[in-house]
């Protein structure tokens, strides 16, 4: 499970004490503070605070319209308008912290995206404990054969069986041995700076991860896509859901313009046009290379 009883009882004594406030609240993100999302097999996602919503994300764009101009009315439209034409600045008025217990080699991958403040979970400090993401079978797959970074047809049978079976068993192997080299009879042990590198990828670490809005929208945009990773992709749409809850509006935008969007270059405008007009376009004559093209064809046929 990813949170103990004890965790449970904590959040749900959180959850009992509301502190009255000022400051514009979000009653759908009230919703979700300190409730624990679980995410994988020991994973989970909680939202610890936050600040904004969808009328933070409007006063900020007014407050840049001068005498003269046109002001809009709608709320809705406005933050439409802002999504559309790739304004950043209003968007990021709102801001996220989250709690999440993710693997290692996931949160490798989460913190390529630089534009957030983390504090993670010390293993100088404090010892870690005995949990590693194990993949459900139909998460097991081979390498793919045309793209270098994904993964190709499911592992079935024996074979998936085999790699599950390697897997828990290097796990346990490892932690069985840190926990040796942290505490041996009679002896110091070794320092958990040094012992904690005898550990696997797929052990459990947490952190706090503070985000605006705009940069958590990016985040959203690349890792809530269907091609990213699976583990990953777990995290991002269960942070899609709360952000829905959080600015309806703005996330109705985000999944119009960006998640749900398609992005195309030059080259592809041209092709549309020239099969419009009535032009039968193939990889050879339309000036792609053929990963471009097998993108293209993904997407428009």
């Amino acid at each position: 499970m990813p949170i103990t009883p004890e965790q449970q009882a904590q959040i749900d004594e959180q959850r009992a004490n509301p502190s009255p406030t000022l400051r514009a609240v979000s009653e759908g993100m009230e919703q979700h503070l300190y409730k624990a999302h679980e995410v994988l097999d020991h994973g989970l996602v909680r939202v610890i605070d936050y600040m904004g919503d969808d009328s933070a994300i409007t006063q900020a764009a007014r407050v840049s319209y001068g005498r003269g101009t046109k002001s809009v009315s709608n709320d809705e439209g406005l933050i439409r308008y802002l999504m559309r034409h790739w304004h950043s600045t209003p968007f990021e008025m709102c801001e996220v912290k989250f709690h999440v217990k993710l693997p290692v080699f996931v949160a490798r991958q989460w913190i390529r995206h630089r534009t957030a403040n983390v504090n993670e979970y010390s293993a100088r400090y404090s010892i870690l404990d005995r949990e590693f993401y194990i993949p459900a079978p139909e998460h097991l797959a081979a390498q793919s054969t045309v793209n270098n970074q994904g993964r190709g047809q499911v592992l079935e049978g024996d074979e998936a069986a085999r790699v599950l079976d390697l897997l828990r068993e290097d796990a346990m192997r490892a932690y069985d041995h840190y926990e040796q080299m942290l505490s041996q009879e009679g002896q110091q042990g070794l320092a958990r700076e040094l012992a904690r590198m005898n550990l696997p990828a797929n052990v459990y670490t947490q952190w706090y991860w503070k985000v605006d809005l705009h940069n958590l929208f990016h985040f959203l945009r690349l890792r809530a896509d269907a091609h990213a990773q699976y583990e990953i992709r777990a995290y991002a749409e269960v942070i899609c859901n709360i952000v829905r809850d959080w600015v309806p509006h703005a996330y109705a935008a985000f999944e119009d313009y960006r998640l749900g969007a398609v992005q195309l270059s030059a080259k592809g405008v041209e092709v549309l046009k020239r099969r419009l007009a009535g032009e039968t376009v193939t990889q050879e004559n339309s000036g792609m290379s053929k990963g471009e093209w097998r993108e293209f064809e993904a997407v428009w046929g």
